[in-house]
């Protein structure tokens, strides 16, 4: 099988392929990513409201909402639909943040603020129809690819958080130079967006690895995968129905790993971005301290989504991720003792430690769980781990909260 795909692809359409992943990734968590970077602009302007962690909870409940739905009905989806309407969802969300700054002069004020929720909530069901629709489509090709989507993910969140300081520095002492920078993010990630849209739409199907496994997945019951493979000029005709494990089944024989996957964004989401913004204290950094932390959880993340393409780091064992995973627990006596005895350089180190740990391990349960099963198995396991990691980031923003307890905010 692995020399037909060789000869068929070539080393060329898979750096390709890989390369449309990773730019696919970045969109489809870029526009969360410019409004959790531009967070301190936000602060001046809603300062009442808690917007890091407010947008966060509104955020996660059409996420997981949605993607539940979509988990339930994965193999009766069809995934090039929900992809396209997806990035357009998050162009017209992104370019409507935009918008509405520009149409109420960077006021405050709880109409505004309710605006840019509904906003961030459209964020939400656009995240649940890409992220789910991609990982379900990319589980039953090359492990390659869901890694670089999965790295795109992370350099969204790297991507803005270096242009974050860049803008930081440019429009630092200029007259209200946070809402240029901000302005500047959002017409960045519209731009973006927009990029997305045409990629997958028609240079995605037309890649040959890209063809070559959505074939493979069809001649083995896949559904979902028709209206792509059509656009690349290939017609599958009558594929046959093949048995393949209920949702019942997959998620019986695979509740490891879907439990490892909610457990790493519970320990993330109770920590960042909230925590990092609010219950740091003050330091010598001021203002830029929490932009340096984000900055460095972002970049860690990045390097720790590319490290398990070096095999003696790829955990595949089962046993050793569960432990992995529930070591990371320890973060948060080590975040709490830090905050408040420790000085700027073990928080920064912290915040590195909990990035990297996170994007190592999302990517060594996300390309190990797919293994041994059929394209319609692929597909299904695919949604319902993105399922997972909505609810255990959903899980996590409402633990975040908790650090609030005692400290004057409530």
């Amino acid at each position: 099988m692995i020399v037909i795909y060789c000869l068929c692809c070539g080393d060329q359409g898979k750096r390709s392929a890989v390369l449309v992943c990773w730019l696919l990734g970045m969109g489809s968590l870029l526009s969360w990513n410019t409004m959790l970077t531009v967070g301190d602009y936000y602060y001046k302007v809603f300062p009442n409201y808690h917007p890091s962690r407010v947008l966060t909870l509104v955020y996660q409940p059409f996420a997981v909402g949605t993607m539940a739905i979509f988990a339930y009905n994965e193999q009766r989806v069809n995934t090039r639909t929900r992809n396209i309407a997806g990035y357009i969802l998050f162009f017209i969300s992104t370019l409507g943040c935009l918008l509405l700054d520009l149409g109420t002069s960077g006021k405050g004020g709880v109409g505004p603020y309710i605006g840019l929720c509904i906003l961030v909530g459209a964020f939400g069901v656009a995240d649940a129809f890409v992220q789910g629709g991609m990982c379900g489509d990319l589980a039953f090709m090359v492990p390659e690819l869901l890694q670089s989507f999965f790295a795109g993910l992370a350099a969204s969140g790297a991507l803005t958080s270096v242009l974050r300081l860049v803008t930081k520095a440019a429009f630092d002492k200029s007259h209200d130079g946070l809402r240029k920078g901000a302005l500047l993010f959002l017409a960045i990630s519209t731009g973006i967006e927009f990029l997305c849209i045409f990629l997958y739409a028609y240079y995605f199907p037309k890649l040959p690895i890209v063809k070559y496994f959505r074939s493979k997945a069809a001649s083995e019951g896949s559904k979902t995968v028709t209206s792509d493979l059509a656009a690349a000029g290939i017609n599958q005709d009558g594929a046959k129905v093949v048995d393949r494990f209920t949702l019942k089944q997959l998620l019986r024989q695979n509740w490891d790993y879907f439990l490892g996957l909610y457990l790493i964004y519970v320990l993330t989401l109770s920590i960042f971005p909230g925590f990092l913004y609010e219950d740091t204290g003050n330091h010598t950094l001021g203002a830029w301290y929490s932009i340096v932390l984000i900055a460095m959880y972002n970049v860690l993340d990045l390097v720790g989504r590319y490290t398990p393409l070096i095999k003696c780091l790829n955990l595949e064992s089962r046993k050793g991720l569960m432990i992995a995973i529930l070591a990371r627990f320890l973060f948060v006596p080590a975040f709490y003792f830090t905050a408040k005895y420790a000085n700027e350089g073990w928080m920064i180190m912290l915040t590195s430690l909990l990035g990297f740990t996170n994007g190592h391990l999302t990517v060594c349960v996300m390309t190990a769980a797919p293994k041994g099963y059929k394209g319609p198995e692929q597909n299904a396991l695919g949604n319902l781990l993105v399922l997972f990691l909505l609810g255990g980031i959903f899980s996590g923003v409402c633990l975040d909260w908790l650090w609030l307890i005692g400290n004057g905010s409530f």
